[in-house]
């Protein structure tokens, strides 16, 4: 671990931090990839944390709610779904400007690009997209009341309430023309369907939200929890399907391109394992794909918002907001069924 000291990490004071654990000097570094939270590995020389804390500028304070993300993970640790273990959560933005909370460093990797996975055969590659189905249907049949999460979310209404609420974000985050924009969540709130069985919804969930292992090939936890909450199971679904197909960028700075090595399953035999695995019936997904569209080009928008104000950390957000418009024709074509 490269020591980098206070002054070196954006959004983490490790002396403070240090004080407040009661441990001696610490050392860290940013982990790279994220383009929310801000996510640290530390420590002390004999124990190591993955720090997790918002952004340094948002403007929708509930899309970075530290203690749900801490609580989701904690109730799930005892399910089919791997994830890490929770360590401590801190409230008190007095320590670090914001809340945060730490958990254990998990083994394995997140997977943004083909470089990274010399090993990935095509039957490997096979065997992971299958896994991937799999876990996201195995969180989807945890049942919330079991696990303490009966009131983690308002399952009545919740896909009218996420429209209405990426638009929020959306108006909140406007600083330019984006021509479609509104058609498209026009056209979505305008055409919600009903939604069948309410579940746990994790809200980003694709390749590189999880970390793999090469040997035994798994998924060792799935990470980035801070949008989930219970709702239409079908909303992962959709939004997993966009990330597979890829944003249409050549260098796809978002999905990345470990899903373009030979091997890995297409979208629709993605879809048909998971309506195989969890029972869904997935006639409908074409309007989840759309919302999904509208989604993540809201969030790349407010990606984009923020780095104009020079309020994100690290490399290669000045291309973020290039892949706005594209997500926007995507959407637009699918609530038309050109997708």
């Amino acid at each position: 671990m490269t020591d980098q000291r206070v002054t070196d990490l954006p959004g983490l004071d490790l002396d403070r931090l240090a004080a407040h654990l009661g441990t001696g000097p610490l050392t860290g570094e940013i982990i790279p990839g994220g383009r929310s939270n801000l996510t640290y590995r530390v420590t002390d020389g004999e124990r190591r944390w993955v720090l997790r804390r918002p952004p340094l500028g948002h403007v929708l304070a509930t899309a970075h709610d530290m203690a749900r993300e801490y609580r989701v993970i904690k109730a799930l640790a005892d399910t089919a779904v791997p994830v890490p273990r929770v360590e401590l959560l801190c409230e008190d933005t007095d320590v670090l400007g914001a809340p945060f909370y730490l958990m254990e460093e998990v083994p394995g990797a997140a997977l943004r690009h083909r470089d990274q996975c010399p090993w990935l055969t095509p039957d490997k590659a096979r065997a992971l997209s299958d896994r991937l189905v799999d876990v996201l249907a195995d969180l989807h049949a945890v049942d919330p009341a079991t696990v303490g999460l009966a009131d983690f979310g308002r399952p009545d209404g919740f896909l009218a309430r996420q429209v209405a609420r990426w638009g929020k974000q959306l108006d909140a985050s406007r600083s330019r023309d984006l021509p479609g924009i509104d058609q498209l969540r026009d056209r979505l709130a305008g055409t919600v369907p009903d939604s069948g069985r309410a579940t746990v919804v994790h809200g980003d969930y694709r390749l590189d939200n999880v970390l793999v292992t090469e040997d035994p090939l798994d998924i060792s936890a799935v990470l980035d929890w801070e949008m989930a909450t219970l709702g239409d199971p079908l909303a992962d679904v959709g939004l997993l399907c966009v990330y597979w197909n890829g944003i249409g960028a050549q260098d796809d700075p978002i999905t990345g391109t470990v899903p373009t090595l030979p091997g890995f399953a297409s979208t629709d035999e993605m879809v048909r394992r998971y309506a195989e695995r969890s029972g869904a019936d997935v006639t409908g997904l074409a309007w989840y794909t759309a919302f999904a569209y509208f989604k993540l080009a809201v969030i790349l928008e407010g990606i984009h918002f923020r780095f104009t104000r020079g309020k994100t950390v690290g490399a290669g957000f000045d291309q973020i907001g290039q892949l706005t418009l594209p997500l926007v024709r995507q959407g637009l074509a699918a609530t038309s069924g050109e997708h």
